[in-house]
């Protein structure tokens, strides 16, 4: 499992030296991923509190949330973001307790001005879905 996680971290384009903020942490995420996101950048993860401009983004979100506060989330998490900076929204897989909707990560982003694209597995139960304003990459 670990050369997998690794792997997918390396997929989350984040890089040594990197300052991720994490959002919307609870003792159900997938710890083997923030430690693996930790090794590969070399940094603790920051939390919603970090007020400095930081190079990439994880929410852990879940089913139960609200959809709208998943897009203020989204929106103020991307006050502190240059515009290629790589955000991810982390959702239980489907079948997994806290699984949300098709959409809802979709509309959500799409309602704080940014693209979603199709989510990757990342652990046994988490997929991660990659966010990007209008107009940007793939």
């Amino acid at each position: 499992m670990a050369e997998t996680t690794t792997k997918r971290a390396e997929e989350f384009d984040f890089h040594p030296g990197s300052i991720v903020q994490e959002w919307m942490w609870d003792d159900d995420v997938d710890d083997d991923i923030r430690q693996q996101i930790e090794d590969l950048t070399g940094e603790e993860l920051v939390d919603e509190d970090y007020d400095a401009q930081v190079d990439g983004v994880i929410i852990w979100w879940r089913d139960g949330d609200e959809e709208d506060d998943l897009a203020d989330t989204i929106v103020d998490a991307s006050t502190s973001l240059e515009d290629d900076t790589p955000v991810w929204v982390l959702t239980p897989k489907p079948g997994r307790d806290g699984a949300p909707g098709p959409s809802t990560v979709s509309n959500a982003a799409k309602t704080a001005g940014m693209n979603s694209a199709v989510p990757l597995t990342v652990s046994r139960d988490w997929n991660a879905t990659r966010l990007r304003a209008f107009g940007k990459g793939r």
